[in-house]
Parts: C-alpha cells; structure tokens; sequence
C-alpha cells in the first residue's frame, strides 16, 4: 500500500491549504479517499493518472470532503473516460451529484454506479481478491463513515535464495506463487515448500474522518499498520470540539492507544493554528508512533 495525502485541512480551502482527499495505491489499483475542493488539481500536481481511479470513498456530505467530486466527474467525461466509476457514500449522493450533471446538461458517457450507505453498523462495501473494504461508523453531525481498507493475498512468494542457479522456465514462477509444487525439464520435482516463501501477511488502513472522540472505534481499528485519525483542535480547544464533534490530537493518540495500532496519522487541522507541530506534541504524550500528515506526501504501508 502507498497512501498519498491530497488535502489534510478542514473547513475552508487556502493557498497551500488543501481540504480533505487521500489516494491509496494498491497493487496498481488507486483508491481515492474524500474529494475536497481542488482535488483534481492536488492530482494533477501528484502526476497520478486520472483513468485509473475507479472507486471513489466519500465519508460524509460536508463540502469539505465532497465538494471536489463533481468537478472530477465533469473532467473524466471531458477526458473521454470510458471505464466504469464506482462511487460509495451516503444516502444523498447520488441525488446531489446527478442534479448537476442534469441542470449542466453534462452526463457522463461513462458508466457511473453509486453504493448509498445508510448503515450505522460496520459493513463490507468492497470485496476483490486482494482487498476488503469495510465501513467504520463515525460519531459526526452528519452521518459519517470512516473506511478501513484491509489487503489479503493466497499468492506464496518465490524464494530467490532456493532456486538460486536453477533454470526455470516463466510459467513455473506462477506455479510457486499458486503453492504448486514444478517439475524440471530434466525430470527433477522441487517441493513448493522448499522454493517458496508465506503471502506477505495483510495490511490494514484504517480513515477516520470527521468524528468526535468515539472509543467504540478501538474494536473496529484493532492493530491496523497505519490509522489516520482526524485532529481538528488541540486540547486547549476540546469545548469546541465537543459541540462540533470533533476530535483533538490528544483524543486521536488515546484511540491509537487503545486500539494498539502501529502507526498514528494525524490530519484535518483547524486553519486556526499556523504551527503543526503542537498537534504531534499533544499526541506523543500518550502514544509515541505518531506522523502528521502533509499536502502531496507519499507514505508506505
């Protein structure tokens, strides 16, 4: 997995302020994560590759996370798209979306599928061989999910070491991967135990978009490798962030904690404070695997 932060601001788009929007790169699958305003233009500087975005991830109906997406849908169809986009979020979407494209007389070419979601319980929302896409119920003004995102693989790795100085043909590397046992052209059976390797265990991204403190979460998000938690405020400003279901640095690191994930993302910053770092001090007070996240940085999961 690589996980590129688009926008990692809350409210208001600035200069070098980019409201909500992640890209998770799986395999040479992408996965786009919120869309806030300007997120084509985040896209455009991040060089990715417009085509192969086919599932879009909207936690909620704030225009800080949706706002960007009518405008990525109009430039797909102006790009002449013509795969399938998928786009999962909350009842309420499809409505809002499909006005415009109707009152600018501007339907997409392409096909273009939307998966309401209305549950406030945990779901699977998307399933392949490689990936297992599961909601995460948030504690929000509106309805708002997070998504944990959770890899599996039944491919066994080739042993480089093994089959060192052995002549393979390419279609025994494929057999090994398939846990099948190869027979040599000279005769000779190697065992796939012997020349293969176990599937990388799974991984696991946990999102938690805009939610206030919510310990219901720690079951949910037990020991992901990465958690991204939003932290809109720093405990000097918790009030407010109760009365608008927020979460501080502070509360992030404590699900973090709980939940004994690997690693701690924090992001969604209030544009009231000019210096970040306050957010990571506040939070590796109680949990020390603690990063901030960063317009159009790329980290590795």
């Amino acid at each position: 997995m690589q996980l590129t932060i688009l926008g990692c601001h809350s409210a208001t788009p600035r200069e070098n302020y980019h409201t909500s929007s992640q890209l998770l790169k799986i395999n040479e699958n992408l996965f786009l994560i919120d869309c806030g305003e300007g997120t084509q233009i985040q896209l455009r500087k991040a060089k990715v590759k417009f085509s192969k975005i086919k599932h879009i991830f909207i936690s909620h109906l704030h225009g800080d996370h949706f706002y960007g997406l009518i405008g990525l849908i109009s430039t797909f169809r102006l790009l002449g798209r013509e795969d399938e986009l998928n786009i999962y979020g909350p009842r309420g979407i499809k409505e809002i979306i499909t006005l415009q494209l109707k009152l600018a007389k501007s339907w997409t070419e392409y096909p273009l599928f939307f998966h309401e979601l209305v549950s406030s319980k945990s779901e699977i929302i998307y399933k392949d061989d490689f990936l297992t896409v599961k909601t995460i119920p948030l504690d929000h003004r509106v309805y708002t999910n997070g998504f944990l995102f959770t890899t599996s693989s039944n491919k066994r790795k080739v042993n480089s070491n093994a089959i060192k100085g052995i002549k393979l043909e390419h279609y025994h590397y494929r057999q090994i991967q398939e846990g099948k046992s190869i027979k040599l052209n000279d005769g000779k059976v190697l065992n796939n135990e012997d020349i293969s390797l176990k599937p990388d265990p799974p991984k696991k991204y946990a999102y938690c978009s805009d939610t206030a403190f919510n310990p219901n979460l720690v079951q949910l998000i037990k020991g992901v490798d990465l958690l991204y938690h939003e932290s809109t405020f720093l405990e000097k400003h918790s009030e407010l962030a109760k009365t608008t279901k927020h979460s501080t640095a502070l509360q992030a690191a404590k699900i973090a904690k709980d939940a004994c994930v690997k690693k701690l993302m924090l992001g969604h910053y209030s544009n009231r404070y000019s210096d970040k770092e306050g957010f990571y001090h506040e939070a590796t007070k109680i949990f020390k695997s603690v990063i901030l996240s960063e317009d159009l940085k790329s980290f590795s999961i």
